[in-house]
């Protein structure tokens, strides 16, 4: 029978208590037990719980207080350590005896189960995360505009080839992977289940899942005008942010072309004038970067102004009203008569209206409840293909998902891409456009006036005072 008296006999009940009851729990019982196997006890419990790899033992205050190896009531640690290996000095360090935390409630082994569920939830992300990358990469790529051999490239007979061979690199086509073959992956499942139980490899009371097709012929025109109002909406908003900025480049353009003609090249004025060029072919680039996500405004704005005007302007909560006010002062330092100036400041109003439309065009998505119930019937559609087309396909329902999955969610990916029309158009070229073509006016400024002043000398030496030409 069990001798509670024996002290062999309670450190292996309490041993194996250990494996099913809390540290606190055995503490107590050998200490009712046998006081003087307590110590053995805890430290060969804690050795246990190092040896398993689980939460660290945290003693509370109570017998925090108590002196292990001093007390009469323990066995001295030095004997602790000559009978019983385990208890080392590397033992010693590795237990950490600090006062109880303070939790919310009862202390629970789910850290491993929450590591678990994160790592299931990453693996799940990887394939839609990668993708996604993908796509904001090429979100962030520079458009180039188009040239006259660009063009002839783009109607060329051999355009379907070629546009098949860039599928794989397509960032349109690499952002369907995760839906598509996650419908796939559905009608695999409902075709292999519907397989089996038509073999009879499941209980009679599973049910071959099928139903009649005259939902979805009912349904399919309503899913059309769903994908093409949504694609139309996305266009017409690409369209208005393409004329917006054609709009912006014809009036700054306008009003560096004005600045060049009114103003005088010589004193102040000269100084004046550059740094107003200046800011004007510093405008589109700021709104460019106010539009795109990603953009290095002080790498852009480098080498156009100087590095003072370009440190306020990084200060600024908006920075392209910021090189407007930099054009508006700089207009009003001019000696200009009212009418230049005033005609000057008109041509300002594309400028803020440019920036009215862009920030409208950011701000204000395609309404939020027609696109979810575009992407909800496209999911619900897809989700009940398999079942619908189960009774004439059978398992060409796996391909025939694929193929409806690729088309339609295809369809949507380009109404979602270019309803953020900015990233879409070349404005980086535009930009460099609008600099260059600055450049050049006031390069051609003083060779057109010198010439134009030298036929107006050579138009007066070649005709007398009377009237008559001089040969």
């Amino acid at each position: 029978m069990w001798n509670v008296n024996n002290p062999g006999t309670t450190v292996s009940t309490t041993f194996f208590l250990s494996l099913v009851f809390s540290p606190l729990e055995v503490l107590r019982f050998a200490t009712l037990t046998q006081p003087h196997v307590s110590t053995t006890i805890s430290l060969l419990h804690l050795r246990l719980y190092q040896t398993l790899n689980l939460k660290p033992l945290i003693f509370p205050p109570m017998y925090q207080s108590m002196n292990l190896s001093v007390s009469s009531n323990f066995t001295h640690r030095s004997l602790l350590e000559s009978r019983f290996p385990i208890f080392s000095t590397g033992f010693r360090k590795s237990v950490n005896l600090k006062p109880p935390r303070v939790s919310s409630g009862p202390e629970s082994n789910d850290s491993g189960h929450e590591t678990l569920t994160d790592k299931l939830i990453h693996l799940l992300r990887a394939v839609p995360d990668w993708a996604d990358e993908i796509k904001e990469r090429g979100m962030q790529q520079k458009r180039s505009l188009y040239t006259h051999e660009k063009w002839v490239e783009h109607r060329s007979s051999l355009r379907h080839v070629r546009h098949l061979l860039s599928s794989f690199s397509s960032r349109v086509i690499l952002s369907l992977i995760p839906p598509v073959f996650f419908f796939t992956s559905v009608a695999v499942v409902i075709a292999s289940y519907n397989s089996a139980v038509a073999l009879d490899w499941l209980p009679g009371i599973f049910p071959i899942l099928r139903s009649s097709s005259l939902p979805y012929q009912l349904t399919a025109p309503a899913l059309a005008l769903l994908l093409v109002f949504r694609t139309e909406a996305s266009y017409s908003r690409y369209e208005e942010g393409r004329k917006a900025w054609v709009g912006i480049i014809a009036g700054t353009n306008d009003l560096a072309r004005q600045v060049i003609c009114s103003v005088d090249s010589s004193g102040d004025e000269l100084i004046i004038k550059d740094l107003l060029l200046r800011y004007i072919a510093a405008f589109p680039v700021a709104l460019k970067c106010h539009v795109i996500y990603g953009s290095d405004i002080a790498r852009d704005l480098r080498n156009l102004i100087e590095a003072d005007d370009l440190s306020l302007i990084l200060q600024a909560k908006h920075r392209p009203r910021c090189v407007i006010e930099f054009i508006s002062q700089s207009i009003q330092l001019l000696k200009l008569d009212d009418a230049k100036r005033d005609l000057l400041e008109s041509k300002m109003l594309h400028l803020h209206e440019g920036i009215g439309v862009c920030e409208q065009l950011m701000g204000i998505p395609i309404p939020l409840s027609y696109t979810r119930l575009t992407s909800r019937f496209l999911v619900f559609w897809h989700l009940t293909l398999p079942i619908i087309l189960w009774d004439e396909c059978h398992w060409i329902v796996v391909p025939a998902t694929f193929i409806s999955a690729a088309s339609l969610f295809c369809i949507e990916e380009v109404g979602v891409l270019i309803e953020e029309p900015f990233p879409m158009l070349a404005l980086d070229e535009l930009c460099d456009l609008v600099h260059s073509n600055i450049q050049e006016a006031v390069k051609s400024e003083k060779v057109i006036r010198n010439r134009i002043i030298a036929k107006i000398k050579l138009h007066e030496f070649k005709h007398s005072s009377n009237g008559r030409h001089r040969s």
